[in-house]
């Protein structure tokens, strides 16, 4: 019992310690500018069993030996992410993958402190057979949602397409129009060409769907296409997201920027694989949001990966750390996530026109 008290103590004091060394961070922000978070969770599942998932894995009987305890831990650990990325006032919006489903969002948001802050949620349920989802939570004190949608590729078919779909959030905040293009693409296991046709699909649809955005708002749309692509900055799918001679639909296209491929990190990716980083998680800005004058505007330097030492480990098989899983294979280690959340600050400016 006292192992136990001196352990909760110790992740608590982490904590508190991490948010004084980064509290006067929060004082140099902006009060008009407002944080996005992506987050890959590494299988959010709750306990219960659904019988139109592949859940089995994730339950007190499954191999994983998934219960109450871990659970809960495991919701109390996101908490604690967010919180600390959120620098004492939580992000406004924070954009989830490997979410099993709305109840698991309503526990973080609801049965944690988290809940003084009234997160609002966001949530569709994707074909993918293991039914994991892309998701979001928002602040509703900063963020007006208007519409969302999910969408599949077209040319692939509802019956052919069992992995997840892409979430479309448009919302606005301080008056100002954002669109969030939210992903997890098909894995690569089993080699880097697996998935790929998928992912060029998704890749192609996306690049479709905010070309016709920034079309009809004259190319001043502010538009943020964030998630777990499985793909890195230079591979072909992500290259026809950002490639400016990718639009072939007429004129009126957008121009897109890879904040994630222009980064000065501490650490050189969000997955590590084998012993080395890979920068799978990104995000993507539209060209107005570099360039606008008015209204909501970022910066490549307000791109970030979130890597406090509390998500990170020493590898025991390569040289250097990696990411504090809560699985490592099938074995139950108690960490975070084998991903690092990224973080991006959007400031704002007045006098804006709307679009």
């Amino acid at each position: 019992m006292l192992i136990n008290r001196l352990t909760k103590f110790r992740g608590t004091l982490v904590l508190l310690i991490l948010l004084s060394k980064t509290a006067h961070c929060q004082e140099k922000r902006d009060s008009t500018a407002v944080r996005l978070m992506f987050y890959n969770v590494e299988n959010l599942f709750d306990t219960s069993d659904d019988s139109l998932k592949d859940d089995e894995e994730f339950l007190p009987s499954g191999l994983r030996r998934w219960n109450k305890t871990r659970y809960d831990k495991k919701i109390s650990s996101i908490y604690k992410t967010i919180t600390a990325a959120g620098e004492w006032s939580p992000p406004a919006i924070v954009a989830f993958c490997e979410v099993e489903n709305r109840r698991v969002l309503e526990d973080l948001t609801t049965g944690t402190p988290l809940s003084k802050f009234q997160y609002g949620i966001i949530h569709e349920e994707s074909p993918d057979e293991r039914g994991i989802d892309v998701c979001l939570i928002y602040r509703k004190d900063i963020v007006n949602t208007i519409t969302h949608k999910s969408w599949i590729p077209g040319s692939l078919g509802k019956e052919d397409f069992h992995t997840r779909s892409v979430l479309y959030v448009k919302g606005v905040i301080f008056g100002d129009t954002l669109h969030l293009i939210i992903n997890h693409w098909p894995s690569r296991r089993g080699g880097v060409l697996t998935g790929e046709t998928q992912r060029m699909e998704i890749a192609r649809m996306v690049r479709s769907a905010a070309d016709s955005i920034n079309r009809v708002s004259g190319g001043t749309a502010g538009i943020v296409i964030m998630g777990d692509f499985n793909s890195n900055p230079g591979d072909p799918a992500i290259q026809t997201l950002v490639d400016p001679s990718g639009y072939t639909e007429g004129s009126g296209g957008g121009t897109y920027v890879n904040l994630s491929d222009k980064r000065k990190q501490t650490v050189p990716g969000t997955y590590r694989y084998m012993g080395v980083w890979e920068m799978i998680d990104q995000m993507i800005v539209s060209e107005g949001l570099i360039k606008g004058g008015t209204g909501l505007h970022t910066t490549p330097e307000n791109f970030r990966i979130f890597a406090p030492d509390f998500l990170l480990r020493k590898d025991k098989k390569y040289p250097g750390q990696t990411t504090f899983s809560t699985y490592s294979g099938y074995r139950y280690q108690g960490g975070f996530s084998d991903h690092l959340p990224i973080l991006l600050d959007l400031g704002f400016r007045k006098g804006i026109t709307l679009h």
